[in-house]
């Protein structure tokens, strides 16, 4: 295509667009795309588990808290149900998902293939709303609770009193800031920081069973409570069902370690087209961290529930969004806890850059492909700043208070559970599994009622995802209408009646006739052709080819080109063409014959009748309506050398 000279693009957007393949250019065929990275050298899978672990167990800092202020002394046994739910729902679902898409797409892929159209489009937005804003609630409330845990430690706590609002802001920023200045994955640091965490956890929580079993009455009034209260087992089973949607920060995680499936090693020599390796190191992956976690949620909801006082739970309480610390601190003293401090302001904030990194890698896999992201969203550094200011604006929404956004993460998580749950059971459908049909179908109803109950008690989740998918979904569709006129089909292939004929032409004058097909019998090629003749005041000698063009699907953005030559009724000359938009697929082909034959084509068209504004939309929608000056506004979009310029002929 055309090449045009332009001058250098300073050094800041140089910067903040490095990593495109056009930092300059201002207009390229088929817009930037960004360099692809270097392969990823696949590391064992327990490895990688820690990498998905600095999310999945950094939900220990806060999560018996957030147990302890939704279940009070039912914790344990809200707990329990939780993890039976994690083993016996989202544990199948997943490693099916991980069977389904073992590049690291995600369930958000699998139901992606289900629909097409505008609507499957509308559907995968929605749910990268929610996706947004588990992966940035994540950011926000992890750096919260990271602040917590520095605010109330008893070294500093008379020093950054009344402060957490700022410590959390600064925390987002920084990393941001590591973002901004480049962020390579290290699973090697994320090793460190999950082998140290759960370390020190053990022995918080060995300290915390070992007080429990000595001091005999704890037990004794834990139970003499209980019964006091809720009356019998069944009861307190019951009432534990109802709140356990509360509890649902505590199947976080699972997205995340499908995500980085890309980075577990499998078996010497095995293909990308069968990773059977991988696939089965994932679902060990997967199975090995919830039953991790499943083990520290029981035994810490224990622990906590029995040793702190209900009253430390509660917003201002010493426990508040740090219960295990608080017993650090109670139990083995304010040197181990402030280790257990540092530690856990360590790994939550590593969970920050784990759901930025998702955020960076989900985006782009779907947004750009739409055509519904502005120029700069391909590159890092931009998505960063808009990530972090976000992030700032969520933070500041929610006062840096971790129960508060509670209610927000759960959502995020439960909804992209919830489509997890029903993607695999349509893959099961369809794989004529009827037992794993049902089974997943279950698991659906369990988690669409967890997702209903939690909306329905904590609306300021559905809420500012509804935000984050509002504005998801205007600024793709602003954004695929300003790229309107882009060109957007990444290559062009003819074949060979294709090339013959465009070479036949390319010794005389390249002219084309856009039609659209109708019966494609001779009269309909004849009068086209008198028809253009008349318009266009040409001689009878004059030689044309047809092109017509199918429309495919016309939500999809990018494509490439097929073009396929034909002779109908012995005499008319037609290439056919599929694709996603009638007018990029004809300024993709005149291009494509231009630089091929180094003759400027020309094409012809009639005039649409019809409302101009009306006829846009339609082109805008469904990839048809006024032709002949979309044609002509994506040439000239493409190549803005008029004399290179292939010539657009209405009549």
């Amino acid at each position: 295509m055309a090449t045009t000279e332009h001058p250098p693009p300073s050094r800041l957007r140089a910067w903040m667009l490095e990593g495109l393949s056009d930092v300059g250019g201002h207009g390229g065929h088929t817009g930037p795309h960004a360099e692809p990275q270097p392969p990823h050298k696949g590391q064992r899978w327990w490895r990688v588990m820690c990498l998905t672990g600095v999310d999945y167990f950094s939900t220990l800092g806060y999560q018996p808290g957030i147990a302890a202020l939704a279940a009070g002394l039912l914790s344990p046994i809200a707990t329990i149900v939780l993890v039976v739910v994690t083993l016996a729902g989202a544990l199948p679902v997943y490693r099916r998902v991980a069977e389904e898409s073992p590049h690291g797409e995600g369930s958000i892929a699998m139901l992606e293939r289900l629909l097409s159209f505008w609507q499957g489009k509308l559907f995968v937005l929605t749910l990268l709303g929610f996706a947004a804003t588990d992966f940035l609630i994540t950011i926000t409330l992890s750096a919260a609770d990271a602040s917590t845990h520095l605010v109330e430690n008893p070294h500093l706590t008379e020093v950054l009193h009344g402060k957490q609002m700022l410590i959390t802001l600064i925390l987002v920023a920084l990393l941001g800031a590591v973002f901004l200045k480049g962020f390579l994955e290290a699973i090697g640091v994320a090793v460190t920081l999950v082998g140290i965490y759960l370390a020190l956890n053990v022995v918080v929580v060995a300290v915390g069973l070992w007080h429990v079993l000595t001091a005999g009455h704890v037990v004794t009034d834990w139970t003499s409570a209980l019964t006091a209260e809720h009356g019998n087992v069944f009861v307190m089973v019951g009432v534990a069902l109802v709140v356990f949607p509360k509890l649902a920060l505590g199947l976080s995680g699972f997205e995340t370690g499908v995500a980085v499936m890309p980075h577990v090693q499998g078996d010497p020599g095995e293909t990308e087209q069968r990773p059977t390796g991988r696939i089965r190191d994932t679902k060990r992956l997967l199975t090995t961290a919830a039953v991790i976690m499943s083990c520290f949620l029981i035994a810490t909801s224990f622990i906590t529930t029995l040793l702190i006082p209900e009253n430390e739970f509660k917003p201002g309480g010493s426990a508040n969004g740090r219960a295990l610390a608080y017993l650090a601190h109670e139990y083995l003293g304010n040197a181990f806890g402030t280790v257990y401090d540092v530690s856990t302001i360590a790994i939550l904030w590593f969970a920050g850059a784990s759901a930025m990194a998702g955020l960076l890698n989900l985006m782009p896999r779907y947004l750009p492909r739409y055509g519904m992201a502005p120029h700069w969203a391909r590159a890092v550094r931009p998505m960063v700043i808009v990530f972090t200011l976000v992030g700032f604006l969520v933070t500041w929404i929610f006062d840096a208070d971790v129960d508060a956004q509670g209610g927000a993460y759960a959502t995020g998580v439960l909804v992209l559970i919830s489509s997890a749950a029903i993607a695999v059971t349509i893959a099961a459908r369809k794989a004529g599994q009827r037992n794993w049909t049902i089974g997943f179908a279950l698991i659906s109803a369990v988690f669409l009622y967890t997702t209903v109950v939690n909306v329905i008690e904590r609306p300021d989740g559905v809420k500012i995802g509804a935000c984050f998918i509002v504005g998801i979904i205007l600024v793709s569709l602003l954004s695929r209408l300003f790229r309107a006129f882009e060109l957007r089909v990444t290559s062009v292939t003819l074949d060979p009646m294709a090339e013959r004929f465009i070479r036949d032409m390319a010794s005389r004058k390249l002219r084309f006739i856009a039609n659209e097909p109708g019966h494609r019998d001779n009269a309909e090629y004849r009068d086209k052709v008198e028809q253009i003749r008349a318009d266009n005041d040409m001689p009878e000698q004059e030689d044309f080819v047809f092109v017509e063009v199918t429309v495919t699907d016309p939500s999809e953005f990018e494509a490439s080109l097929t073009v396929r030559g034909e002779v109908l009724h012995g005499r008319y000359r037609v290439l056919t063409l599929e694709s996603a938009s009638i007018p990029n697929a004809l300024a993709a082909l005149l291009l494509h014959a231009r630089d091929a034959t180094g003759c400027i084509p020309h094409i012809y068209f009639e005039w649409t009748e019809g409302s101009p504004f009306a006829n846009f939309l339609r082109f805008y929608l469904f990839g048809q309506g006024e032709v002949a000056p979309v044609t002509r506004e994506v040439l000239r979009e493409a190549e803005p050398e008029r004399a290179r310029r292939p010539h657009v002929h209405t009549g």
